[in-house]
């Protein structure tokens, strides 16, 4: 029996994404006349074998014109990855290694998402943009951009241990819940979280501000377990900054190994993507 799935239309296509929920759905968009597309093809049918827990879809793009349009598949085959309907990642050409190595980036342990056991929610980390997240009072060696990834490096901090860490998303997303992992003695203690800010607050700012919510961490949360936030405040969130005040031994270093946010993006269409597809539409020239 396969278990690969073959799209009829569009509504067929949609409904697969929606049963999917937080599953990893991976898509490949293929043609008959398109030979490296026929080579991909038994690769594709092993690896979905292979990472059972995932969905996989056959999209023949002459059948299914509206779909690759709509996800914007202008050469095939392309392979592109979804959870919670949201495209989070995609892979061009016939690259077999290069497929399972995306695949198992994503799939996690047996594909039990990173966000399980808080409502089908997912790791929002394909939403950041890096380029424009900050964080002050960090290491020189030892920045933000080391704990975003897992097994990146750390973060740490500099002067004192406080830490102001302030992220954007490039759409919209709801956040529900946060993971830590970092050292019982200098992982975050006290955290106070302000959403939606003009710009990067200053620590005389962030420790007088009203924030949207207060946490106090207990050492044991700091293994990576989910720390659930008030979600209906957290609804409509473009940008997001946590002010870690002090950390659970009262050092003068903070440190955080990996630092992960959990929701889901309120709108299913990547607005990178949306905007490339159109500018084409309006070339003239």
């Amino acid at each position: 029996m396969t278990l690969v799935r073959a799209i009829e239309d569009e509504t067929h296509f949609q409904t697969e994404l929606t049963n999917a929920s937080a599953k990893l759905v991976i898509a490949d968009f293929t043609a008959t006349w398109c030979g490296p597309c026929q080579r991909m093809a038994p690769v594709f049918q092993q690896l979905s074998t292979k990472y059972a827990n995932a969905v996989f879809l056959k999209i023949d793009v002459d059948k299914c014109q509206d779909t690759a349009s709509s996800q914007g598949v202008s050469a095939m085959p392309t392979f592109i990855f979804y959870r919670n309907k949201a495209k989070i990642d995609r892979v061009q050409g016939a690259d077999p290694a290069g497929l399972e190595n995306k695949i198992k980036q994503h799939y996690g342990d047996g594909d039990t998402l990173e966000g399980e056991g808080v409502g089908g929610h997912m790791d929002l980390a394909p939403f950041i943009m890096k380029a424009q997240c900050e964080c002050l009072n960090e290491s020189d060696d030892h920045p933000l951009v080391h704990a975003l990834q897992a097994g990146g490096g750390v973060l740490q901090s500099d002067c004192d241990e406080q830490l102001i860490i302030s992220i954007t998303f490039n759409q919209a997303v709801k956040i529900h819940s946060l993971k830590f992992k970092a050292p019982t003695d200098k992982g975050p203690k006290t955290i106070k979280i302000f959403i939606n800010q003009p710009r990067t607050l200053d620590f005389d700012m962030a420790d007088s501000n009203t924030c949207v919510q207060d946490l106090v961490i207990a050492p044991e949360d700091l293994d990576g377990s989910p720390i659930l936030l008030r979600y209906v405040k957290f609804q409509n969130v473009m940008n997001v900054q946590f002010f870690v005040k002090d950390n659970q031994s009262g050092g003068e270093v903070t440190q955080i190994n990996h630092f992960s946010i959990i929701g889901s993006p309120i709108n299913t269409t990547n607005m990178g993507d949306f905007k490339r597809v159109a500018g084409k539409k309006g070339e003239s020239h």
